[in-house]
């Protein structure tokens, strides 16, 4: 049987406009369009969608979705076992929570007697992020993926506070330069340190970072980021990376021929 995307909408629970914008980014495809213009959903991409839903019901951010359920090595049948096991460890917390709410309240109206450690039972998540780490390795994650996990494994707080910092002064003087034409020196000049940013954690090429600003614009959570800082960022960053990819690219095939 086939769905059309209205059809698919109710089923699912999904609303049309995410559903056209999964297609838009290559997360699911319909399985053909009528002549009508209406798209067509059989039961592969029904089962594609559900893969979809469960890593969003365990909070993977689009991207890696699209990576692991596009991989050329996924399987249904392991990435179910791999799901399951994440909703059982995640169903694990939230009962320890509910029996810490349950001490909590037993203490607050009533003066039941308390340990101080019950009041954070439940909380830390290290056993869930762990595994869903293993889970993103296992499903064919990129070079890049690996590389910035390699890269980063022994950063310390410290390392993570300097990289934020560095990212919010880019953003700042970006922020600044909206106006000009992204072909402005200063604007290459931000454009060239926010590449050099990037490549601390992975070999970023040009061709690779020009997708990174394209998903900065198509992925409404990069989008959000940065309308916080300056509405229109996104747009302007998008545009400025594109321009210096694009500059750098031909540069580099100039002096191949020379």
């Amino acid at each position: 049987m086939e769905y059309t995307v209205s059809q698919l909408s109710k089923l699912a629970g999904v609303s049309v406009r995410t559903l056209h914008y999964y297609d838009q980014i290559g997360l699911l495809k319909p399985s053909h369009v009528k002549l009508n213009g209406y798209r067509a959903y059989g039961e592969k991409e029904l089962i594609k969608l559900q893969q979809i839903m469960f890593f969003r019901e365990l909070e993977f951010p689009l991207e890696e979705i699209s990576t692991i359920v596009n991989a050329p090595k996924f399987n249904v049948v392991r990435a179910l076992e791999d799901q399951e096991k994440l909703l059982l460890l995640k169903q694990k917390r939230l009962d320890v929570l509910l029996r810490t709410i349950n001490t909590t309240l037993k203490h607050v109206r009533g003066g039941e007697a308390l340990q101080t450690e019950d009041l954070y039972q439940g909380f830390p998540q290290a056993h869930i992020d762990q595994y869903k780490d293993e889970v993103k390795a296992r499903w064919g994650h990129s070079a890049a993926y690996k590389q910035s996990m390699q890269r980063t494994k022994n950063w310390t707080k410290a390392d993570y506070l300097r990289v934020a910092e560095e990212g919010m002064e880019i953003n700042k003087e970006l922020s600044k330069l909206m106006g000009r034409e992204v072909s402005d020196p200063e604007v290459m000049s931000v454009i060239a340190r926010h590449h050099q940013y990037i490549e601390q954690f992975y070999d970023c090429s040009y061709e690779m970072y020009e997708g990174l600003g394209k998903m900065y614009v198509d992925d409404p959570r990069f989008t959000a980021y940065y309308e916080k800082h300056k509405p229109g960022l996104a747009r302007f960053l998008k545009d400025a990376i594109q321009y210096y990819c694009q500059h750098n690219l031909s540069y580099d095939e100039t002096k191949k021929k020379a």
